[in-house]
């Protein structure tokens, strides 16, 4: 009689795989392969890292997906897998933090705030407005409220009420913070429209003083110095503000003028040749491909 042995399946014999850890967290059955995806993320698995932060993620263990989500980051930064979890992440964090705050702490400033950024990413700047100053009505010391109000008033009309209304707001964010370098540039834009060139001068040195790597305000100093003749300084301001915004047109242009004006031919047309560079629409086979789309077939 012929005995048949028993056949050892090899796949028992063998440990656990990244992707069956994988494949098992992607039907729910996280909590039985958490260890073993640490284990192998621990060596840099992309797989298993991806798997354990979303495992995370759905059970809204926000702290412990954090470092996860991080870690992918640093590893896999151009990773489009990496970077949807990373949106995913953010995203669901952000809106469980909204929802504890709108539950235990309805009456704080800071969800009148909160209210007051989402019209604005609506582009509902009535309400928003309305939201801030509601904001401020309970907090007027709020760092960064008089701001946000004062763009908010920006952003709805450019009037000379709403012009002067920004920039009183501008002005009570720097009483409260006078380092505040984009509010004071504001201001200085705000007096500039106003005809007040004088007095939004110092405005614009003060932004550049509080903040050296600040372009659009190094910029509006080198008007002033140009303007003044002073095109040496002009020059040393706007060289600075290109290597900060390498694709800054506006840059780009005054710097070109500022070389012109001080006799710099050579440099004023390679700046000229930079400009004309940004300004160029991109071309390759995608631009091509769309010219010919607009082109009719001959008749």
């Amino acid at each position: 009689m012929r005995v048949i042995k028993p056949v050892v399946l090899f796949a028992l014999c063998v440990p656990v795989f990244a992707e069956t850890a994988v494949e098992r967290a992607t039907r729910g059955e996280c909590a039985a392969v958490t260890g073993e995806l640490e284990r192998l993320f621990a060596k840099k698995d992309r797989l298993a890292g991806l798997a354990l932060a979303q495992c995370r993620i759905a059970a809204k263990q926000f702290d412990a997906a954090g470092p996860v989500v991080a870690q992918l980051e640093r590893d896999f930064p151009s990773d489009p897998d990496v970077l949807y979890v990373a949106a995913n992440y953010h995203l669901k964090a952000w809106n469980d933090a909204i929802y504890r705050m709108y539950q235990k702490a309805p009456a704080s400033y800071r969800v009148d705030q909160l209210s007051a950024e989402v019209f604005e990413t609506q582009g509902k700047f009535t309400e928003a407005i309305a939201e801030y100053r509601k904001a401020l009505g309970k907090n007027p010391k709020a760092i960064n409220l008089h701001y946000r109000l004062g763009r908010a008033l920006l952003q709805q009309s450019h009037d000379p009420a709403a012009l002067e209304q920004a920039r009183e707001e501008f002005a009570a964010e720097l009483a409260l913070n006078p380092a505040d370098a984009v509010a004071e540039f504001q201001v200085a834009q705000i007096l500039a429209t106003q005809g007040k060139k004088a007095d939004a001068a110092g405005h614009f040195e003060r932004a550049a003083q509080l903040r050296p790597d600040f372009p659009e305000a190094l910029v509006a100093v080198a008007k002033i110095r140009s303007d003044s003749k002073r095109y040496d300084d002009a020059i040393q301001l706007l060289e600075r503000a290109v290597k900060l915004q390498p694709r800054g047109e506006i840059a780009h242009y005054n710097l070109m003028m500022a070389y012109r004006n001080a006799g710099r031919a050579a440099d004023a047309q390679r700046e000229k040749a930079e400009l004309d560079r940004l300004q160029k629409p991109p071309e390759g086979e995608f631009t091509d491909f769309l010219k010919r789309l607009g082109e009719k077939p001959p008749q």
